[in-house]
C-alpha cells in the first residue's frame, strides 16, 4: 500500500465518524519532545470534533479540531510518527511506517457494528459514580443521602474525581508489601483528603495511614469528627505548620494543595528529604520570584504588573518542576481543574525514579535562574541534593 492510499483510507474511516480511539506514536526523531498523540471523537456545541491529546515527556496538551479541518493534522502527524493504532466501530487498524514511508497495514474486523454514540462520550466516566452514594461525600455535603450530586457542589465533585485520577496514576509507585504513609499539608476542609483515603482504602483495599495537617483548629476538629463517624481509623488530622512538622523520617506520598508562596517549597523540600515516591502539589499565591525578578530582556512583559505576576507564577512552577527533576523525579505540570473554575489550575506531579540528570540539564537550569536573577527557596532547601 502506498503512503497516500493509506492516509486516504484512514481519513475515510475518520470522516465517516467511525473513530472510537487511536494512538499515534514512535516519533521519527528521537529528540522529539512530543512522544505520542491520542485521538478520540468529541461533540462540542453540537458539532463533531476530533480531540488530540499531545503527550510530551512532562506535560499534556489538548486540541479539539472540527472534523472538516482534520485532514492537515493527520497528514502532519503521519509525517512526524511511524506507528498508528486505531479502534474504529467495525475494525482495528494497526499501521507501521518505515523510514522511507513503506506502509505495513494490519486490519482486524471487530464485533462493534453500530455507529459510535457521542452522547455516551459526553458523559464523563468518573472514578466515583455520579449516582452511587458515598458516605464521605454525603457527610461533606457534596451528595444527598440517595447519591445525587448537589447542583451547587458539582464543580467540587468534578474536582474530586480529577484528583483521584492523579491518585490512580500513582499506584504503581506506592509500596505493595507494607503500610503506605501519606501526608496532606494544608488539608483545609479536606474534601480531597477524604477522597484519597476512601479511594485507596475502600475502593482499592490498600493498607495506609493518612495525616492531614492544617493551622485552623476548628476545621481540624470537624475533620477528625467526620473521620471518626465514618470509621476511617487510619485517617487523622493535626493542627500544625508545614515548617514545624517533623514527626516522620519516611513518607510515601506528599499532597500539598494551595500552600501559599514558599510554603509549597517547604512541603516539596520535605517530600524530597523524606524520600516520597509521589508528590502532588497545586501551588497558590507566589511572591518570591516576583520580588527578585530582574530580566531587562523581559521588560516588555514585566513592565505590566499583572503580566509580571502571572509570568513569575509560571516561571516559579517551572523552576520547582526542574529542581525536582534534578533530584531524581519524573515531573509533569498538569491541568488540575478547568480554568473557568479557578486560575490556580497547575498541578506539579512527581514520581521518584532516581534517574540521574545530565550535566547539560544542570547548566540549562543554572542559565535560566541567572537570566531571571532568581534565588529559589527550594534550591536553597535542597542544596545538598543538587550538589
Amino acid at each position: 500500500m502506498e503512503f497516500t492510499d493509506m492516509k486516504q483510507q484512514l481519513l475515510e474511516h475518520i470522516f465517516n465518524k467511525k473513530l472510537i480511539s487511536a494512538t499515534i506514536s514512535q516519533p521519527r526523531k528521537k529528540s522529539d519532545e512530543l512522544k505520542r498523540v491520542k485521538l478520540k471523537p468529541v461533540e462540542i456545541k453540537g458539532q463533531y470534533h476530533v480531540q488530540l491529546e499531545y503527550q510530551y515527556e512532562r506535560i499534556l496538551k489538548h486540541k479539539n479540531i472540527l472534523l472538516e479541518n482534520f485532514h492537515p493534522y493527520l497528514n502532519e502527524l503521519l509525517q512526524q510518527f511511524r506507528q498508528f493504532h486505531g479502534q474504529f466501530t467495525d475494525r482495528l487498524i494497526q499501521i507501521q511506517l518505515s523510514k522511507k514511508n513503506k506502509v505495513f497495514w494490519k486490519e482486524e474486523q471487530t464485533e462493534i457494528k453500530k455507529e459510535l454514540s457521542l452522547a455516551h462520550n459526553r458523559k464523563k466516566n468518573y472514578l466515583l459514580n455520579e449516582t452511587t452514594p458515598y458516605p464521605f461525600l454525603v457527610r461533606l455535603g457534596v451528595q444527598t443521602p440517595d447519591g445525587k450530586v448537589k447542583k451547587q457542589k458539582y464543580d467540587k465533585f468534578r474536582q474530586i474525581n480529577r484528583f483521584l485520577e492523579f491518585i490512580d496514576d500513582s499506584l504503581n509507585y506506592l509500596p505493595k508489601n507494607r503500610q503506605i504513609r501519606i501526608i496532606d499539608f494544608g488539608s483545609g476542609k479536606s474534601y480531597l483528603t477524604f477522597a484519597l483515603y476512601h479511594y485507596l482504602k475502600i475502593e482499592k483495599g490498600l493498607d495506609l495511614k493518612v495525616t492531614g495537617l492544617d493551622l485552623k483548629k476548628e476545621v481540624i476538629e470537624e475533620c477528625n469528627n467526620i473521620a471518626k463517624d465514618l470509621h476511617y481509623d487510619n485517617l487523622e488530622f493535626i493542627v500544625g505548620d508545614i515548617n514545624d512538622y517533623d514527626e516522620e523520617t519516611s513518607v510515601d506520598m506528599i499532597v500539598t494543595l494551595h500552600a501559599c508562596d514558599v510554603a509549597t517549597d517547604m512541603a516539596l523540600a520535605r517530600a524530597v528529604k523524606w524520600g516520597a515516591k509521589v508528590i502532588l502539589s497545586v501551588p497558590c499565591c507566589q511572591h518570591e520570584l516576583n520580588r527578585q525578578l530582574n530580566a531587562p530582556h523581559l521588560e516588555i512583559m514585566t513592565q505590566h504588573g499583572l503580566i509580571k505576576e502571572r509570568f513569575a507564577a509560571l516561571a516559579t512552577d517551572s523552576i520547582r518542576a526542574e529542581i525536582l527533576k534534578l533530584v531524581g523525579y519524573e515531573v509533569q505540570l498538569m491541568e488540575f481543574i478547568d480554568m473557568e473554575h479557578t486560575p490556580k489550575n497547575i498541578l506539579i506531579r512527581g514520581f521518584y525514579t532516581g534517574k540521574k540528570p545530565g550535566k547539560n540539564e544542570f547548566e540549562r537550569y543554572k542559565a535560566f535562574i541567572e537570566f531571571l536573577s532568581a534565588k529559589p527557596f527550594l534550591q536553597k532547601e535542597l542544596e545538598e541534593y543538587l550538589s
